[in-house]
Formats: C-alpha cells, structure tokens, sequence
C-alpha cells in the first residue's frame, strides 16, 4: 500500500473545487442522477479524485438503477477500506479511498455476481482515465 497522502483542508477545496471537496472531504453525497461517470462506458480505469489512485475497472461498473456509478468490486482488496457509518439514521459501510482517506460511497450487499457486492460510489470521487 502507498504511503498516506495529507493536505491542509485549503489545499484539498483548492485541488477539488466545491462540491467535489464537499463529497470527498466532508463525506457528503452528490444529487442521484448527477454524475456524468453514470453513461462512461469506455474501457479504462476509474481513479480517486483526490489523489488519482486506481479505484475501479470499468468491466467491474454496472447499470444499478440507483443514479450512482456502481460497481461490484475495487481493482485491488487493498484500493479502499471501509467503515461503518451511522449517519442518516442507519448504518451501512462506507467505503474510502485508501490513498488519501477521500470519501468514495458506500457498499451494499445487493450487487451482481461474482462479489453480490453494490459499490455505490459518488462521480465526484471519481475521475475516469480511458484506455488508451
């Protein structure tokens, strides 16, 4: 695993603008339906936005319906980690970029075959790298 990246709360709103450091900083969620990443169909890789560690494959994204880019599985065990989150009046698992800690989404246990795993993943957390 790489070395931890840290920044200084100015240092990340200025690499991230706005509403992407308001999602990967500050754990917050972008409007369902929003993320351009939801119609990438391109072969390539998605990357965090925070520190531009590979994340996701695009032959593990699928079409889940729920206005999130959604995958069933990060490209190494070691990409992200998880934690439980007890917001919003419920629990589920958040998931985190294991780079910079930059906030991705959550994971459910309702996605598609081989993992059954629903990465739900917020597009500002994202940055799709196409293959070239």
């Amino acid at each position: 695993m790489a070395e931890k990246i840290t920044k200084t709360e100015d240092e990340w709103m200025k690499q991230l603008g706005y509403e992407a450091f308001k999602v990967v900083r500050m754990k917050g969620t972008e409007r369902a339906g929003t993320s351009q990443l939801n119609g990438e169909k391109r072969d390539g890789t998605f990357v965090c936005s925070g520190c531009g560690a590979p994340m996701f494959a695009s032959d593990a994204k699928f079409e889940s319906g729920t206005g999130w880019p959604s995958f069933y599985q990060p490209v190494a065990d070691d990409a992200i980690e998880e934690e439980v989150d007890k917001g919003f009046f419920m629990t589920r698992t958040e998931v985190h970029c294991a780079t910079c800690d930059g906030h991705l989404g959550h994971v459910f246990p309702d996605g598609p075959q081989p993992t059954g795993l629903r990465y739900c993943i917020n597009g500002v957390s994202l940055k799709f790298e196409p293959e070239t």
